[in-house]
């Protein structure tokens, strides 16, 4: 049980939290569990909720890089939402089974490419930072502005995850 009471209906909301319920509702078609815990905060939910969309939706990543890394940040954080509610996204993206059973053991079995993707996620959550060594080899891999779009990846699921960690709503 969380520590906090989720929101999952838009019943006895006030007009800013309705508005922000809906908003969501709107864009992503139900109240996931982060947002049942940041409607706690309408605001808040309404831009986290839109910083999200455009991650998911308006980022140039490839769709099985971005999946890739948003599994892999479920799994340095452990929390079970992300990931659980990212397998069949990531499957659908071109995640190769091997590499998500890979990203449950000990990266044995990435290709190039998840290797150093996963490197990079792995670093950030662990030390807040990547290497000389890992940013290079992401950044030759996608550019400059790709390689922000992956930072921030990694920060918006980093922050889901932290916030329901910290609720007990993982």
């Amino acid at each position: 049980m969380g520590r906090i009471p989720l929101i999952t209906t838009g019943d006895g909301l006030d007009a800013n939290a309705r508005s922000a319920f809906d908003r969501i509702v709107q864009s992503r078609g139900d109240i996931t569990r982060p947002f049942q815990v940041l409607l706690h905060t309408p605001a808040m939910a309404r831009v986290v909720a839109e910083l999200g969309h455009i991650i998911h939706f308006d980022s140039h990543l490839a769709d099985a890089d971005r999946e890739l890394v948003t599994l892999a940040v479920g799994r340095a954080l452990g929390c079970p939402f992300v990931w659980e509610s990212h397998l069949a996204a990531g499957v659908a993206a071109g995640v190769s089974p091997d590499a998500i059973a890979a990203l449950e053991g000990d990266h044995t079995g990435l290709g190039e490419r998840e290797t150093i993707l996963v490197a990079f996620v792995d670093e950030l959550c662990e030390t807040n930072a990547v290497s000389n060594a890992t940013f290079r080899a992401v950044h030759e891999l996608l550019d400059t502005a790709l390689t922000v779009e992956l930072a921030l990846t990694v920060g918006y699921y980093t922050m889901l995850g932290r916030v329901m960690g910290a609720c007990q709503a993982c």
